[in-house]
C-alpha cells in the first residue's frame, strides 16, 4: 500500500486519531449490520407465514364463492353484491429501525349488516364475504412485511458494503500509516542519537 505521509509527531497523531475513529465507525456498522440482519431474519419468516396463510385464505374463499355460483346463480350473486355495504379504511405509520423507516399498516373494515334478507340465500354467501374480508386483512398484514422485508434487505446491503470498505481498505491504510510514520520516527530518532553520539565522541577527542 503506497502511503505518502511526512514523518512528523503532528502526523503521527492525526492518523491515530483517524485510525480511532474508523475502528469506531467499523464497530458502530457492524454493530448496525448484525442488528438489521436479526431484524431481516425474523421478518422473513413471518413473511412465509403470511404468505401461505394468504395463499391458503384465498383458495378457501374461491372454493366456497364456487359453491355460491352453483347454489345461487351468477346473476342472483351480482345483484346480493350490490347490496353488500363494506368499506375499509387503512392508515400507514412508521417506526425506526436502525435509522431505517419501517411502515406500520392499520385497515379497518367497517360493514353495516344486515345487507340483505337471509330468506332465499345460502350460508355459502355469507361465508364467502367472510373468507373474503379475512383475505383483505392478511393481504395488508402480508404488505405491511413486505415493504419493511425489502427497506431492510436495502439497508443491510447498503451497510454491509461501509463494513467491508472499512475493513478492508480504510483501517489496513490506517494500521499502515501509523506504523509507517512511527518506524520512521523511530528511525530518525536512533539516526539522531547516533549523530549525537558521534558529536560527543569528536568533541572529546
Amino acid at each position: 500500500m503506497n502511503i505518502n505521509i511526512a514523518a512528523t509527531k503532528t502526523n503521527l497523531l492525526k492518523v491515530k486519531k483517524s485510525l480511532a475513529l474508523t475502528q469506531e465507525g467499523y464497530e458502530l456498522l457492524d454493530e448496525k449490520r448484525r442488528i438489521l440482519i436479526t431484524e431481516l431474519t425474523s421478518i422473513v419468516h413471518v413473511v412465509e407465514r403470511l404468505q401461505r396463510d394468504t395463499d391458503n385464505a384465498l383458495r378457501e374463499a374461491y372454493a366456497v364463492m364456487d359453491k355460491a355460483l352453483v347454489v345461487m346463480g351468477r346473476n342472483r350473486l351480482e345483484e346480493l353484491s350490490f347490496a353488500v355495504n363494506i368499506e375499509y379504511g387503512l392508515s400507514i405509520a412508521h417506526r425506526r429501525v436502525m435509522g431505517v423507516s419501517i411502515p406500520i399498516i392499520d385497515l379497518k373494515i367497517l360493514e353495516k349488516p344486515p345487507y340483505y334478507s337471509s330468506l332465499g340465500v345460502s350460508f355459502h354467501v355469507e361465508a364467502a364475504i367472510a373468507k373474503f374480508k379475512e383475505v383483505l386483512i392478511l393481504l395488508a398484514q402480508l404488505a405491511e412485511k413486505k415493504l419493511a422485508l425489502l427497506r431492510l434487505a436495502k439497508e443491510v446491503q447498503k451497510t454491509i458494503r461501509k463494513v467491508n470498505a472499512l475493513e478492508k481498505i480504510y483501517l489496513p491504510y490506517y494500521r499502515d500509516a501509523v506504523k509507517f510514520v512511527s518506524d520512521r520516527l523511530d528511525e530518525e530518532s536512533r539516526e539522531a542519537f547516533s549523530m549525537l553520539k558521534l558529536i560527543k565522541a569528536r568533541l572529546h577527542d
